[in-house]
């Protein structure tokens, strides 16, 4: 038996479709606004929502967008209008509506139109908004503009930021779902020369995390796969956190790869830059870890809002969904306030503890040496904020062997914030 939401501010209508559909053998519910959709769907996520267009708080367009943008579209949702255009049908269908029914509804439209949404369930069509592409701030909508364009073209591209700021998240929306997807997980693997990168993403986008990593032998293996590129019809996409035309007049970059990996640079903002952005994030970021069950049902204060829009963020989107997520679990209350918020950040900024004051002696030699070494590159991890450059550097390891000793140590990598 499946759950059907009605939203439509005629009241006549609504009643009308709760007994077509009732007597087809649906639950239904029934919302005459937006306020009241959002809720009834929040509480009993139904299997199909029919959405009228025109309402007088939220039109149906803009909760469908709000849906959309939030995680929250996981059902389809079938738009009504009395005075619909062919311009709105395709603006909802471009959404991620399923279907669009004009009014007066024919009833046989209605029940076909709705047997095959639920048969067919949840809509694919759309990928969700990216926390590194939404919201209001002028650094946001500049970057949303610049991907836009750079979706029309064919150059390799070079994202640069913070660590954290969306860097990967940006490149996937360059990405097709019939692509191919090739982003290895360090560098090793051009230390390879019969590694052929390029033509395994033949036809697709071959996507490398900070290549200001590479050692300059894995740079000149790349150059020369590069030359494939023509042949396999491969985009190359990159990220870096560092300052890559710096590397090169130091000569730790190949200018070479330098000019083919920069065919387009696009900065990606931080979270510093776009405060405005904040609450707005901190709220997606909820709707989907409750939409995934991932935490219970709460909502922000405004004023817990404001504290978080206030903080500096110095580990971007990955430390604000790490604060979200761990203020919705820890809350006392429905509501999460300014003493939850306060509670999560001053563990942020609480200095790390010294290792040797967490490290116990009485134990055999070898069993001593690993739990000092995990405890060790567990410190330098969060000091380094999970940055791997960096902690190589600060240990006197390679990125490569760094790599190999933690998964030999078993400490867990710390996960991007753009995957």
């Amino acid at each position: 038996m499946s759950q059907i939401l009605v939203v439509d501010d005629e009241v006549g209508i609504r009643e009308l479709l709760s007994e077509i559909l009732r007597d087809e053998g649906h639950q239904v519910r029934l919302a005459q606004n937006a306020a009241e959709a959002r809720q009834i769907r929040d509480r009993l996520r139904p299997d199909l929502v029919l959405l009228d267009i025109w309402m007088p708080d939220t039109d149906g367009i803009t909760l469908l967008k709000e849906w959309a943008s939030t995680g929250q579209l996981t059902m389809p949702v079938v738009m009504m209008s009395g005075h619909g255009t062919i311009d709105t049908a395709v603006e909802a269908t471009r959404i991620g509506a399923y279907a669009f029914l004009e009014k007066p509804i024919a009833l046989q439209k209605l029940l076909s139109t709705v047997g095959t949404a639920l048969r067919q369930g949840t809509p694919t069509g759309n990928a969700p908004a990216v926390p590194a592409t939404v919201g209001k701030s002028r650094a946001v909508e500049l970057l949303r503009a610049q991907l836009e364009r750079l979706r029309t073209l064919k150059s390799s591209a070079l994202f640069v930021g913070e660590p954290g700021a969306g860097m990967e998240q940006c490149a996937r929306l360059l990405h097709q779902p019939n692509m191919a997807w090739v982003a290895p997980e360090d560098f090793s693997v051009l230390d390879v020369m019969e590694t052929n990168l390029v033509g395994q993403a033949a036809e697709g986008i071959l996507f490398l995390r900070e290549v200001g990593e590479m050692t300059r032998a894995q740079q000149k293996n790349l150059l020369n796969q590069t030359l494939k590129l023509e042949r396999y019809r491969t985009r190359i996409l990159s990220s870096s956190s560092v300052d890559l035309a710096e590397q090169v007049a130091k000569g730790a970059f190949d200018p070479r790869l330098y000019a083919l990996l920069a065919g387009v640079v696009l900065r990606v903002p931080g979270l510093r830059e776009r405060a405005e952005d904040v609450p707005e994030l901190a709220n997606l970021v909820l709707s989907r870890a409750i939409e995934a069950k991932e935490v219970p049902a709460r909502s922000f204060n405004t004023a817990a809002l404001n504290t978080l829009r206030n903080y500096h963020w110095p580990g971007n989107l990955l430390q604000l969904e790490s604060v979200v997520k761990t203020v919705a679990q820890l809350a006392l209350g429905g509501e999460i306030g300014v003493v939850d918020i306060n509670s999560a950040l001053a563990t942020l900024d609480a200095p790390l503890p010294s290792p040797v004051q967490t490290f116990a002696l009485d134990r055999e030699l070898r069993e001593a040496r690993d739990a000092f070494e995990r405890v060790y590159f567990e410190y330098h991890l969060g000091r380094e904020g999970g940055n791997m450059s960096r902690v190589a550097e600060r240990v006197g390891l390679e990125r490569t062997h760094l790599y190999r000793k933690l998964k030999q140590l078993g400490v867990k990598l710390p996960r991007r914030a753009d995957e």
